[in-house]
């Protein structure tokens, strides 16, 4: 009888292991696939994100530095940049290899390649079964991302209208290319795709290419990230990616008499922007933290905490940011011709990319400064 088994080993999962560990659970993580494996992802990992590591990350996973953005809205472009680094770039397989490493080195046991089918809640436990068998615990995290089903044992899946699809392809380059191209910039493209954007970003290799929106209003992604990449002369034959992501801000069960979902499973994602790895983070530790408080008072009921918790630390930033989000892609033309006209706005936001203003008070200074009605 573990005290808590997490299913999932990407960055929620794994953040909760680590923290799980920290804490004294026995623990126990699953993973289906064997690590490091591919995650299509543009890999921009903010300050924000780095601020909830309790570990230093090596240089050799830092493939890239990004002090600015270039945002695009139908032929009208901005650019503007910060005296820091905004976010770093990474590799998904290396970063979240790494990230389950340091969980392991808390002595939580993993089992990689083990594919989990069933999560089941009983008044006394929590019964996960695997293609390799059955175990119990006193509660369990689900970590498996957007797509997995393991969640429905808290709440149903997720309709279109709530889930955002994105066409990621990695583009082969030397270095000395993408610095004269991209330099320290990550690309913005808005009015590729309904409710999203198209991006370029640079990494040590490659450029991350990839286009992304509202499932409901992208019905061709492939068509329309082949056209993104032609129009921005990528002319290879390249593998294309595709993932899907909760679009974020919309409120969602996340707690079960003892089972808790965090991460992409929870639904924690940017409405905005996309960006899911430091609530993921997050979210994974407070799970950890909340289940340890419980195994000590034996009070099944404080899970509920769990929901309290991420609630105060960024729900309501994740709610105005669909806020956010549907009013810039509502009113694209006025909205999006203010965003990318005025260095004030694209520069404010970059403290929400900081996550030293959330996006409540980005909405209303925005507001105030350019009578948005």
């Amino acid at each position: 009888m573990y005290d808590v088994i997490i299913i999932g080993g990407g960055p929620s999962g794994a953040s909760a292991g680590r923290r799980a560990g920290k804490l004294g659970l026995n623990t126990l993580l699953l993973e289906k696939e064997e690590f490091p494996r591919y995650k299509p992802c543009g890999g921009a990992l903010s300050r924000h994100a780095i601020s909830y590591l309790d570990f230093e990350l090596p240089q050799d996973i830092i493939e890239w530095k990004v002090t600015g953005a270039r945002i695009s809205f139908r032929g009208q472009t901005i650019e503007a940049h910060k005296d820091h680094c905004l976010s770093i770039m990474v590799s998904r397989d290396v970063f979240d290899n790494f990230l389950l490493e340091k969980a392991k080195e808390t002595g939580v046991k993993v089992h990689t390649g083990e594919k989990v089918l069933q999560c089941v809640e009983s008044p006394e436990c929590v019964e996960v079964t695997t293609e390799k068998g059955t175990y119990q615990a006193r509660f369990a995290i689900i970590a498996e991302g957007a797509h997995g089903l393991l969640k429905t044992c808290v709440r149903p899946v997720d309709s279109d209208e709530n889930n955002r699809v994105c066409v990621v392809a990695e583009v082969p380059a030397e270095e000395k290319e993408i610095k004269e191209r991209l330099g320290r910039t990550v690309y913005i493209y808005f009015g590729i795709a309904d409710g999203g954007y198209g991006w370029i970003f640079p990494h040590k290799t490659y450029y991350s290419v990839g286009v992304g929106g509202l499932i409901k209003d992208l019905p061709h992604p492939k068509e329309t990230m082949l056209e993104f990449l032609k129009s921005n002369g990528f002319t290879g034959d390249y593998k294309l990616k595709g993932h899907k992501i909760p679009n974020g801000g919309v409120k969602r069960k996340i707690t079960g008499p003892r089972v808790l979902l965090s991460g992409d499973a929870a639904g924690f994602v940017d409405a905005f922007l996309g960006e899911g790895i430091a609530y993921a983070i997050r979210s994974g530790q407070l799970a950890a933290e909340v289940i340890a408080g419980v195994c000590q008072n034996d009070k099944t009921k404080d899970l509920k905490k769990y929901e309290s918790l991420c609630q105060a630390e960024f729900g309501t930033h994740l709610k105005y940011s669909l806020i956010f989000s549907r009013i810039m892609h509502r009113f694209p033309e006025k909205t999006f011709k203010i965003f990318t006209s005025n260095s004030k706005m694209i520069d404010k936001y970059f403290e929400v990319v900081d996550y030293t203003v959330d996006y409540k008070d980005y909405l209303r200074w925005s507001l105030l400064n350019f009578k948005l009605r």
